[in-house]
């Protein structure tokens, strides 16, 4: 399973890595952006959580161990969130088009995407990541991904923080109301 987990997972976040380039190319021009110390907040901790997934150098000798037991169902379980955490981020960049940034921006003639899972979700993009992450997670079983997706889902946390007031600012009470029947990151069950 771990030479299985050494290809998949990498070959799966390179592909998602290539069509995001690729779609970031159709985004729309910036008219407002957030600050470069503002950018620090939520970019140092996922930078960090990116570097504990992909280098097991990074702390070595301190999360080297695992919480999870080795298990086939395990795995494959991961591989499947895994997967579709992608899909779902994936879909969701499709329906934001243009409006997308890596950056907290509002852009020129930004509308607010209520559709495909913008209809379950205010942030699908980063509920389908942390998806992924999670699936990681499980599938490695190991204390570098959990710290990983712990580092990852707080710099996404703060990235909406902001985000909302951008999108409050710009789009205001209309927003507003989309905040009260759309949850942030898990769809609500009624």
């Amino acid at each position: 399973m771990r030479n299985v987990y050494n290809l998949l997972f990498p070959a799966a976040w390179f592909i998602w890595c290539l069509y995001w380039f690729g779609a970031s190319l159709a985004a729309k021009p910036v008219r407002r952006t957030e600050s470069v110390a503002s950018r620090l907040t939520h970019y140092v901790p996922l930078l960090l959580g990116i570097a504990l997934l992909i280098s097991p150098r990074v702390a070595k000798s301190m999360l080297d161990g695992r919480f999870l037991p080795r298990s086939a169902v395990l795995f494959w379980f991961g591989v499947v969130l895994l997967l579709t955490g992608l899909l779902i981020s994936v879909a969701a960049r499709r329906h934001l088009g243009g409006n997308w940034s890596s950056t907290v921006t509002v852009k020129v003639d930004h509308t607010l995407t209520r559709s495909g899972p913008y209809r379950f979700v205010r942030h699908p993009i980063y509920s389908g990541i942390l998806l992924a992450v999670l699936g990681g997670v499980i599938a490695s079983g190991e204390w570098r991904q959990l710290v990983a997706l712990a580092l990852i889902a707080g710099a996404f946390l703060r990235k909406i923080q902001i985000e909302e007031r951008y999108m409050l600012g710009q789009f205001g009470e209309t927003y507003a109301l989309y905040r009260q029947n759309v949850a942030a990151l898990v769809p609500r069950l009624l």
